[in-house]
């Protein structure tokens, strides 16, 4: 047994920080109930059957595994966290949250979830925050739940897993939804998705649309398409986090860069114009990333070193990963001991306005 693996996972900041954990599924029985509707009825679409399909229907240990910790906000789920070190987790709705459901059914449970998340929260406010789901099909009232939900609620920031039923945060009809993001302060955690159907076919015949690199194919594709729209220009204050080491996007700064560049000189696309920065700058001021799912020592420290010291900060992905001695991997990273504080602590304390008060009160 190696050193990392004998090391004892305790809570509490005896290690000289805590461990807040920034991306950590979690659903409501109601909502896997309408999955399980709209599976057996054929709804959804392909990539819909491909994730949640596996998740809520397949015997196999993992499913089984991550059935239980999704709709758990007490004692199963607190009792991995304290087993794997983890004081404080940010819980969001899972994948694809409201974005499988039309608006009408989409609004009725997101609005539930975050009064059930707020009380989850409630019970154990030193062990969880939230963030906030809406049915962004219906902006409006996206809007007005998202305020709801941060001013009322007292949620920390706005969960959108990726795609709406094949359409992007790019699309101008959704960012009075990303203004009022940036008005309240609190960032947007943009979670990956299944690649809609136009996209999935060739991933999904090899076995590739999930999380093994689908969702990076995905997810990575609606931030860039996100910055060449133009969002962070319009909405430049807006704090845009992006799990699974930034969906790889930390590795191509220099080729996003020469190649947009070419683009807008040939004036090869209708959609790719003129931006006031550069596509990595807008990565480096504009995108915080976790390392949900990542914890190899390499590309942590490599995003680290292009990105800044202050743009990656720990996450573990439960309950669809759930390795503890992935947390002494991150535990053992050749940082200083101020580094691995702002690595596991600080930095999601600041990215999602957390009450410092409460954490250091355990």
């Amino acid at each position: 047994m190696t050193d990392i693996e004998a090391a004892a996972l305790t809570t509490g900041g005896d290690v000289g920080y805590l461990r807040v954990a920034t991306e950590e599924a979690w659903a409501t029985q109601e909502i896997v109930d309408e999955w399980k509707r709209m599976i057996e009825a054929g709804e959804g679409g392909r990539g819909f059957h491909s994730l949640v399909g596996h998740y809520m229907t397949s015997d196999a240990e993992r499913p089984r595994f991550v059935r239980a910790g999704l709709v758990d906000s007490d004692e199963l789920r607190l009792g991995h966290m304290d087993a794997a070190g983890i004081d404080h987790a940010i819980l969001a709705l899972t994948a694809p949250g409201t974005q499988a459901l039309d608006g009408s059914r989409g609004r009725a449970i997101a609005t539930n979830a975050n009064d059930i998340l707020a009380e989850a929260v409630e019970r154990h406010p030193t062990r969880f925050s939230g963030l906030a789901a809406v049915s962004l099909e219906d902006v409006p009232s996206a809007v007005a739940e998202l305020e709801r939900a941060v001013a009322k609620l007292g949620l920390r920031g706005l969960i959108v897993n990726s795609h709406i039923r094949g359409r992007y945060l790019s699309d101008p009809e959704f960012w009075p939804i990303l203004e009022a993001v940036e008005a309240l302060d609190v960032p947007l955690y943009l979670h990956p998705n299944t690649p809609n159907d136009s996209m999935i076919g060739t991933l999904h015949d090899s076995g590739l649309d999930g999380s093994v690199f689908g969702f990076q194919v995905e997810t990575s594709m609606h931030a860039l398409k996100m910055i060449t729209s133009g969002v962070f220009d319009r909405f430049p204050e807006l704090r845009l986090v992006l799990g699974h080491m930034g969906e790889a996007l930390p590795f191509w700064l220099y080729r996003f860069d020469y190649m947009h560049a070419g683009m807008v000189a040939a004036g090869r696309y209708p959609a790719i114009r003129p931006l006031e920065r550069k596509i990595s700058d807008y990565i480096r001021e504009n995108v915080w990333m976790t390392t949900s799912g990542m914890p190899a020592p390499e590309p942590i420290l490599f995003s680290r070193k292009v990105l800044g010291n202050n743009r990656v900060m720990y996450a573990m992905d439960y309950p669809y990963e759930y390795v503890p001695d992935e947390v002494r991997m991150q535990d053992a990273l050749p940082l200083t001991p101020a580094e691995k504080k702002s690595f596991f602590q600080d930095i999601a304390i600041d990215v999602f306005r957390l009450e410092e008060s409460k954490l250091l009160s355990r």
